[in-house]
């Protein structure tokens, strides 16, 4: 097993009733506050009322941007980064999901620079320095409440690019899961297909590592498994909220890592998908999953797909290894497709194959997809697409 550091510096507040510490949070940063937030929905559930309050209950001054998009576009980082700097801001404060969680990250970092964000996505520039985060999570399926990375989209160039910089890091998140109350059965269930993703990002790997952290990855699998359709048919399901808002959070926080030194393979494939069609997140990787799982099946991957059906689903041990792998690789598809009732196409969702060469390329390229679990090229990419028609 390799050696690694573990350093997660985000308090959590955990639970109901917690907003009460939200003022003295901000104030340990300053008494400058931009608020950040997507379309509305934090005001239509009340939760912008309360937050105000807080706020100016403890005399801090309040600056927005509103309207940051789903997939999170440089333009709402350049326009928040342009608030910071106009209104000397000294902290920021992200109320939403991980779309608005990670624009907020790079507005933080591009509030020291001069120039254009996209800069910092690119690598023109490094980030050294980013005002302090503290969110207010809406949403459980990205984890970026809990990690330095972020994702942001560039339409005029039709590039999508995650970048990780431990300056990014929350210093604060308020995960309160009846905040996730009124999230939709569809976003409900792309959220469970995210954090499902993360966890299989890291569990399928060759690296030779520690027991417990292959079994907690599983039990975090369970959980989904177990809490989304509860969550989807009882929305208000606290119990179930709660497992989802916290699972989200340790799929990606750095934990279950340990040593391993992997590049990640659906989400290289789906950031192309969503950088040109703008569709959401979780559903890209849902319906790209189950079919890389097919197609890295090999004799080579064979045992860690049946540890994976097993431990996770439940499969008789007993039976030949290939035949479990590709039975938990069905029960994967069955959880995708029909308990969490999601598109299984991209027919479905209106992408055809005019775009496949290029997404691979760019898939490759910025996802190092040659040092994944199996190594891909653009010609295994291009088929993996083509499986998913």
């Amino acid at each position: 097993m390799n050696s690694f550091i573990y350093d997660i510096p985000t308090r959590v507040y955990f639970g109901e009733n917690q907003l009460g510490n939200l003022g003295a949070e901000l104030s340990k940063y300053g008494k400058r506050v931009l608020l950040t937030y997507g379309g509305g929905s934090i005001k239509k559930i009340g939760l912008y009322g309360k937050i105000v309050e807080e706020v100016k209950k403890a005399g801090l001054e309040l600056f927005e941007l509103s309207g940051i998009e789903p997939n999170p576009r440089v333009s709402s980082v350049n326009a928040g980064a342009d608030i910071c700097k106009k209104e000397n801001i000294d902290v920021l404060l992200a109320v939403g999901g991980g779309s608005v969680i990670d624009c907020t990250k790079f507005i933080g970092a591009a509030a020291f620079y001069d120039g254009d964000a996209w800069d910092i996505l690119t690598q023109k520039v490094t980030v050294e320095k980013c005002l302090p985060i503290i969110d207010v999570l809406t949403l459980a399926a990205t984890g970026s409440e809990m990690d330095c990375g972020g994702v942001i989209s560039n339409p005029e160039t039709k590039d999508k690019i995650g970048l990780l910089f431990p300056v990014m890091q929350p210093k604060v998140s308020f995960l309160d899961p009846t905040n996730t109350y009124t999230v939709s059965k569809y976003q409900t269930a792309c959220g469970a297909a995210d954090m499902f993703n993360h966890i299989l990002e890291v569990y399928f790997n060759r690296n030779q590592d520690l027991y417990m952290l292959d079994t907690v990855m599983e039990g975090l699998l369970k959980t989904i498994i177990k809490f989304a359709p509860v969550a989807m048919a009882e929305p208000e399901n606290y119990e179930a909220r709660a497992n989802l808002m916290w699972t989200s959070s340790w799929a990606i926080n750095g934990f279950v890592n340990g040593g391993k030194m992997q590049a990640w393979s659906c989400h290289p494939m789906e950031h192309e998908l969503s950088a040109i069609y703008d569709i959401t997140h979780g559903l890209g990787l849902a319906i790209l999953t189950p079919r890389w799982m097919e197609y890295t099946l090999d004799e080579t991957t064979v045992s860690k797909f049946y540890q994976f059906g097993c431990n996770v689903f439940g499969i008789d041990p007993k039976l030949d290894p290939m035949d479990v792998a590709k039975k938990s690789i069905e029960m994967v598809s069955e959880f995708l497709f029909h308990t969490l009732e999601l598109q299984n196409s991209f027919t479905e969702i209106g992408i055809d194959t005019s775009n496949f060469e290029v997404m691979a390329r760019k898939a490759v390229m910025l996802g190092g997809l040659a040092y994944a679990f199996k190594p891909l090229n653009e010609d295994d990419v291009v088929n993996i697409f083509k499986m998913c028609l």
